[in-house]
């Protein structure tokens, strides 16, 4: 059979099946009672433990793989996934300057080489490490990914193109001699001219806290009190909720002034917020649409007036009414 390369892992890598560990597994010696314990200390402890999983050999590793997928051996998936968590610290290594704290990275990447195993395919002729190099570092690179900034990035495919090969792209045109442009970064990686524009701005700065104070000495003001507010002021809202009250008011006494007919024709026609039809009102009044229409521009004239009379803007209520 002819070994073909395993399909790389997804954008968003899946939720990994936690596999049980067997009834007689030892134990885990339990941690003596410390203060503190320092990040380089837990790092070396970990590496430590490490020295006793070494790697097995691929005949050993085949013949696991095939109990745990036929015959759904828990203990022979242990062995696998213990057999290879140095390729995850190695894999991990890889990001410490861009993340600190790598005992998160491992622990990431422990995750995606527990879906590598749960996925693995031992009749691929593939090896389990180079198929799990692949999740390992998508979940690594997925962690990154979420915790790197406080304002999230790469919530699409083309940010998350961007985030990890913008740079690269750049470096690349520039030893080619070419002037670095948008227009051509968005070529090369499929992506549009806006998204690139758009990373290059997000990864040229840092994230700033709206909460965070504008100087130290100007007395708590801080960068969100100067974040203008996109919908209306609050003297606006305000200022508008009167002018409707004053305009329902002198609706209501022109309203008073009229007969039957041409009060019903303003409540459920001009104020309604379902009005009736031209051709329900005349068969309500027993006249034709034609003259419904009629006696409607006949009482919004005479409204026009009566509003105008009281100093109210007729046409900030009802513009474009004739």
């Amino acid at each position: 059979m002819t070994p073909r390369e395993p399909d790389a892992p997804p954008d968003e890598p899946a939720e990994p099946t936690r596999l049980p560990a067997p009834v007689d597994a030892p134990a885990l010696p339990a941690p003596a009672p410390r203060r503190e314990i320092e990040r380089g200390d837990a790092l070396s402890r970990y590496m430590a433990q490490l020295r006793e999983h070494a790697p097995i050999p691929r005949e050993e590793e085949h013949a696991l793989a095939l109990r745990w997928v036929e015959a759904g051996d828990v203990e022979a998936a242990r062995r696998l996934v213990l057999a290879n968590l140095r390729l995850v610290v190695k894999i991990a290594m890889e990001y410490r300057r861009t993340w600190t704290n790598v005992l998160d990275l491992i622990q990431e990447g422990n995750l995606g080489l527990m879906q590598a195993v749960q996925r693995f395919d031992p009749y691929q002729g593939v090896k389990l490490s180079s198929y799990a190099a692949y999740w390992i570092r998508a979940y690594i690179l997925k962690y990154l990914l979420d915790n790197i900034r406080l304002v999230r990035l790469g919530t699409t495919r083309a940010q998350r193109k961007l985030f990890f090969r913008l740079n690269k792209e750049k470096r690349e045109l520039e030893r080619m001699g070419i002037e670095v442009e948008p227009r051509l970064i968005a070529e090369r990686l499929d992506v549009t001219e806006d998204d690139v524009i758009d990373m290059e701005q997000r990864l040229g700065q840092s994230d700033l806290s709206f909460d965070a104070p504008v100087r130290e000495d100007e007395g708590g003001a801080t960068f969100g009190d100067f974040i203008a507010h996109r919908g209306p002021s609050t003297e606006q809202s305000v200022a508008d909720e009167e002018l409707r009250r004053v305009f329902m008011e002198k609706v209501e006494e022109f309203a008073a002034t009229l007969d039957e007919r041409d009060r019903r024709i303003v409540e459920e026609r001009i104020l309604a917020d379902e009005p009736k039809t031209l051709q329900e009102m005349g068969d309500e009044f027993g006249i034709t649409r034609e003259r419904v229409r009629q006696l409607e521009a006949r009482v919004v004239s005479r409204l026009r007036d009566y509003l105008k009379r009281n100093l109210v803007d007729f046409e900030y209520y009802a513009p474009g009414v004739k």
